[in-house]
């Protein structure tokens, strides 16, 4: 490495102190003590009928991770719900099954994380430690509500006048004044009511295990039997005094859990409902409207989504639509559901559009790419859209107006909307922004939003008033300065972050590539968003940090998405490859000879897969949390894009790591948590075992306790600080040369 190199390295661990840089030294352990900047953000809201009232949860500070209550009304903020203020709240253990739930819904905080309420928004529900608490939002204090054991997911009914629960994997339903009824008991250690399953949770979007009937008299239950999937056992090797716990997993091409469907009377009566679970064995969603109770179900292959009606009386069903596609039906977050005329909200696939159809009708144009359906009032359907993929905004439908954006600045939005009202949460160019839409009414309008509203006077200022609503949440230490680009022939989205203190032409920088690339996830956007502030972090160490959102990753279309299907490695890398040559012939700073690449879990994957099949091209790696052989992952998500492995074996021979470890040459290091049941610690000890016996150096970073994503505030400061070590190190062998 020459002597430019050397002072830029030097340089950029120290950055600070160079005159008009950021102070970058800071970061990583704000970026752990905020828990990625999600503390101190509003979240989850829930609108009143009339729309004048916005419930929602929001942490003390930015560092603080106790969620707290909150309701927005008439311009002013109400507290509604504080832990700390409530006798005996936080003084138990949360049950495993709340646990687990928090988990799959990637929670970052602790005491009120979510809550639910009745019709009215006038009495909310929610858990502390197990405890059953309500408070009314009229006024009054929070009050305890006895309940039968460790209280997970509580609902009220429409009216408010119960709540129902699980509780030991028994479903429960109480009312205000403490008369509990166990409407259904737990048959065994396998069986839990009123919970989602794994896979309903991590790879269909279905939090859900039950839906109240709008009589407040009847309940949709799902029933899990998990005794056919195979069992992992997830020890503490930090602790071997402590039993491993068995955790039902469905690895691809094994049998899932049995998930069934029952109507429930608070009288008792109960009502299986009927569908041919051999042909679809996947419950991907379900509710219960004024027409009645309905759900979809999935095929094993996925090729296949039917949306059921459901006579409550006796449970059987009727097909009210069916989807089809010769790779994979792709599940979108709100569907089905349908407007108060019994119009079937739905998405459909056609060409390179996935459209909003409502009635059987598409309502959004070609290129409009639907993200989401946000919520059904009347006729009206809220939903998230992309027309650039570099941003994802909030739309409404309304017969006779057509689709309306309510979003207006750059980033990428979501909302929920009710009696005119509609709550608008972006991630912008400023950070996370929340804020309030009153009286958005019917017509065309032109709408506002953050950073572009009308002026005042204006016909559209006289029709919608934004009020934001504050956020807590710190202000990054590092500032993203991100250098958007459309490289190589299939003008692949990237970012480009450069050091701030680098002058062009003053020398060469080492390029890290800093991807997700996979399915679902864009990190790619005109959004200041977590990742965006860890690349610019990056950037300040010395390298040149390129982020590409390639082939198979969301709002680019549905052939887009599915050009991975059978081969989820190959077109992820070559894009990523193309990318990188393409940033090069932009930019004559970029060290193409230094190159490295980092990222976790599908990331990792990736990063690992890099330095593997062309090391003439990837110098180095950090693969955090990889999977590294694809038939150790779920059924649900990993047969959707390579099919059953004893039907297609190929598709998770060419997508796996395992079996190409022989080939490393270059420095690999292999972060994972010994505790996550997701990607299971076996992907990197069993790819690690394999370099081993092959003969190639490489280094591994075990994380005893940790999750699929840590939560411990120190292991994700020193996180950072190691990575950047090992990269710089790595690069720096090779500029001396190899």
């Amino acid at each position: 490495m020459n002597s430019t190199h050397d002072t830029h390295s030097a340089h950029a661990v120290s950055s600070s102190d160079s005159p008009g840089s950021p102070d970058s030294s800071e970061f990583p352990r704000q970026f752990a003590r905020t828990r990625r900047f999600s503390l101190g953000v509003p979240r989850k809201f829930t609108l009143s009928p009339d729309g004048s009232r916005v419930l929602f949860v929001r942490t003390g500070s930015g560092t603080d991770p106790v969620g707290r209550l909150w309701q927005h009304e008439d311009g002013g903020e109400r507290l509604l719900a504080d832990p700390a203020l409530l006798v005996g709240a936080g003084s138990g253990a949360v049950p495993e099954e709340e646990r687990l739930r928090r988990e799959r819904a990637r929670e970052r905080s602790e005491g009120v994380v979510s809550y639910a309420t009745d019709d009215a928004a006038r009495l909310v529900a929610f858990a502390l430690s197990g405890a059953l608490w309500a408070v009314r939002t009229e006024g009054g204090t929070p009050f305890s509500v006895p309940a039968a054991g460790p209280v997970v997911d509580p609902r009220p009914s429409p009216d408010g006048r119960h709540i129902a629960y699980v509780s030991r994997r028994s479903f429960h339903v109480v009312d205000l004044s403490g008369t509990d009824r166990q409407l259904t008991r737990a048959e065994g250690p396998d069986v839990s009511y009123g919970l989602a399953e794994y896979v309903a949770a991590e790879s269909m979007g279905r939090m859900r295990g039950y839906w109240w009937a709008p009589d407040s008299r009847h309940v949709l239950v799902s029933r899990v039997d998990t005794s056919p999937v195979q069992r992992r056992y997830i020890g503490d090797p930090a602790d071997p005094t402590r039993p491993p716990r068995a955790v039902p997993y469905p690895a691809a091409g094994t049998p899932n859990a049995e998930v069934t469907l029952q109507i429930l009377s608070l009288e008792g009566e109960r009502v299986d409902v009927e569908w041919d679970r051999k042909a679809y064995e996947y419950l991907v969603g379900a509710g219960w409207d004024a027409h009645g109770p309905y759900l979809a179900v999935q095929s094993r292959d996925q090729r296949t989504v039917r949306t059921l009606s459901v006579d409550p009386a006796t449970g059987a069903t009727d097909v009210l639509h069916e989807r089809t596609d010769p790779a994979w039906v792709e599940l979108v977050d709100g569907t089905p559901a349908r407007t108060a005329s019994g119009a079937l909200v739905l998405p459909e696939d056609d060409g390179d559009t996935r459209y909003l159809t409502v009635g059987g009708r598409r309502v959004t144009p070609e290129g409009l790419q639907l993200c989401a359906v946000l919520g059904v009032e009347g006729e009206r359907v809220l939903f998230t859209a992309s027309e650039d993929p570099l941003e994802t905004h909030v739309w409404r439908h309304e017969p006779g107006h057509g689709c309306r954006r309510l979003s207006r600045g750059p980033g990428r939005y979501t909302g929920v909307g009710r009696g005119g009202t509609v709550v608008l949460a972006g991630v912008t160019p400023r950070g996370d922004e929340v804020g309030v839409l009153w009286g958005t009414g019917t017509g065309p309008g032109t709408g506002t939003g953050p950073g572009r509203g009308p002026g005042p006077g204006t016909e559209a200022d006289e029709e919608v008033r934004y009020q934001p609503i504050t956020s807590l949440a710190e202000e990054p230490s590092v500032t993203p300065r991100p250098l958007h680009l459309r490289l190589g022939e299939r003008q692949l989205h990237g970012a480009l972050f450069l050091p701030s203190w680098h002058e062009e032409g003053a020398g060469k920088l080492p390029v890290l590539l800093d991807p997700y690339g996979g399915p679902t996830v864009q990190l790619v956007g005109r959004g200041r968003g977590w990742n965006s502030c860890v690349s610019q972090w990056f950037a300040e160490q010395g390298f040149a940090v390129l982020v590409v959102d390639g082939r198979g990753t969301p709002n680019r279309g549905p052939a887009w998405e599915k050009t991975i299907h059978g081969d989820q490695l190959t077109p992820a890398l070559e894009d990523q490859m193309d990318a990188l040559r393409a940033a090069g012939e932009r930019c004559d700073d970029l060290d193409l000879t230094r190159v490295a690449i980092r990222g976790w879990s599908f990331g990792g994957f990736l990063a690992a897969a890099a330095v593997l099949h062309h090391p003439e091209v990837f110098h180095a790696a950090v693969a955090g949390a990889p999977p590294t052989d694809q038939r150790l992952y779920d059924t649900h998500w990993k047969e959707r894009y390579l099919g059953h492995p004893e039907q297609q074996p190929e598709n998770y021979v060419r997508s796996s790591l395992i079996g190409h470890g022989h080939l490393l040459r270059r420095p690999l290091l292999l972060v994972h948590g010994l505790a996550d049941d997701n990607v299971a610690a076996a992907h990197t000890l069993r790819f690690s075992a394999e370099l081993l016996a092959a003969g190639k150096p490489h280094s591994v970073l075990p994380l005893p306790g940790a999750t699929h994503l840590p939560a411990d505030d120190a292991v994700n400061e020193q996180l950072l600080h190691f990575q950047r070590d090992f990269l710089l190190d790595a690069l720096a062998e090779r500029g001396d040369g190899e």
